[in-house]
């Protein structure tokens, strides 16, 4: 019960936190874009299982290998990419708290 609590209370309280403390003014936008990055789960479907309680995402799946993570930091840098970026990292790191459980 923690363990999902805290792993999606990352995922969706982290990104409406940062919305809404530094894009006050576009806050629903920003946080659409950050939530946007769920879409590297898709990464999941080339595992078999697709699903596995027992399996850390970090190191595992393509999108969550750590080149793909300095990506992403890297994409923190021009503004342009900082929105997504912040949602792809913010990500990473509630997958973090959730492997920090196993």
């Amino acid at each position: 019960m923690l363990q999902s609590f805290a792993h999606y209370g990352c995922h969706f309280l982290l990104p409406l936190a940062i919305a809404l403390l530094f894009y006050k003014s576009n806050w629903k936008m920003a946080y659409l874009i950050m939530l946007a990055a769920f879409v590297i789960d898709l990464d999941h479907l080339l595992a078999t299982p697709v699903f596995d309680s027992n399996r850390c995402s970090i190191g595992f799946h393509p999108l969550h290998s750590s080149f793909a993570i300095t990506f992403y930091i890297f994409l923190l840098v021009p503004k342009k990419s900082r929105l997504i970026a912040l949602g792809l990292v913010i990500h990473i790191l509630s997958d973090l708290v959730d492997c920090s459980f196993m």
